[in-house]
């Protein structure tokens, strides 16, 4: 079995390569490469940019009559992206560049503009300079000038250097720092404070709200007037004895002398009757040999002071 990938090729022995014809090719033949922008430009058809990068198709050629120290110069073809107009370009071995021909404009060329208006000045000066003597010296003095400006400048920024070389800038920026964390200690403090009189003042005002809302819900009761109770004299009896037994042992019985009855007068009855306006009984005081019937019972008196009146009045009609 053969090889798959043959190095080796049979030639037999009446070969003769010069009886193979030759192809002649022009000289000004072109060829389809892949290459890149070498520069952004813009399109004079439609005014489309073309950024520097961008691959196109390129049809190259060799220029023809023109070369740089026997090196020969290439011409590209490209068609814009947009209107497909044909744009040209080709190499510059000299600059080590490249040079639009048509088609478009280059953009962005303000350092190389730089670069070449620096050379036709120093050029236009050599000129000059060889074939004035005077200007030379002009040149010198300018230059001889122009050095000691370029000095004095130099002394100028070395002397700031030296007088900011004190300046502890670590310190600085630490105490920037700490100005900014003061700063900010204080904003949050406050924050702080003006959120806790929030707080305090919606506290405030849910319990009032609270409160009216408690007093709106329960009414108001009336206030029931203290009436007497019927039983408490009954309470009260065994007390009031107590103190009018006391009243007759150390007095005596008011009943047994009527003449003397009429001499004591309750003090409850004496402040009664002062209360009311009216005169005290006068004692002695009778009415066909009796003695004055039980006064009326008013309002103030106590169950006392009517348990004196009602025996001195038995006690009078059983000595009658």
């Amino acid at each position: 079995m053969s090889e798959r990938k043959v190095l080796n090729k049979y030639y037999p022995p009446d070969f003769d390569p010069s009886k193979i014809p030759k192809l002649k090719l022009p000289k000004d033949r072109q060829y389809v490469v892949r290459l890149m922008a070498p520069f952004n430009m813009r399109c004079k058809t439609c005014g489309e940019y073309i950024y520097k990068g961008k691959k196109f198709n390129a049809r190259k050629e060799t220029v023809q009559n023109e070369s740089y120290l026997g090196l020969p110069i290439f011409r590209f073809y490209i068609k814009c992206t947009r209107c497909l107009a044909e744009i040209t370009f080709k190499t510059d071995p000299e600059n080590t560049d490249y040079t639009m021909e048509h088609g478009a404009t280059r953009n962005f060329q303000a350092e190389k503009l730089l670069e070449e208006e620096e050379k036709r000045v120093q050029k236009e000066r050599e000129d000059e300079e060889l074939n004035n003597p005077m200007k030379v010296l002009e040149n010198r003095t300018k230059d001889s000038k122009l050095e000691m400006e370029v000095l004095e400048n130099l002394q100028e920024l070395k002397d700031l250097n030296q007088r900011q070389a004190h300046v502890d800038f670590e310190a600085m920026l630490r105490q920037h720092r700490l100005s900014e964390e003061e700063r900010q200690r204080q904003e949050q403090e406050e924050d702080e404070r003006e959120t806790a009189a929030l707080v305090e003042e919606s506290r405030k005002r849910r319990l009032l709200e609270d409160s009216d809302s408690e007093e709106d819900t329960t009414p108001t009761q009336p206030q029931t007037a203290l009436r007497p109770n019927p039983t408490a004299i009954l309470d009260e009896t065994p007390k009031a004895k107590r103190k009018a037994e006391s009243w007759e042992r150390s007095v005596g019985t008011l009943g047994s002398r009527p003449p003397l009855s009429g001499l004591v007068v309750k003090k409850t009855d004496l402040d009664t009757s002062v209360q009311r306006g009216r005169a005290p009984p006068l004692p002695g005081a009778m009415k066909n040999g009796q003695a004055a019937g039980p006064a009326p019972q008013t309002p103030g008196t106590s169950s006392l002071s009517q348990l004196g009146v009602y025996s001195d009045s038995e006690d009078s009609s059983g000595s009658n």
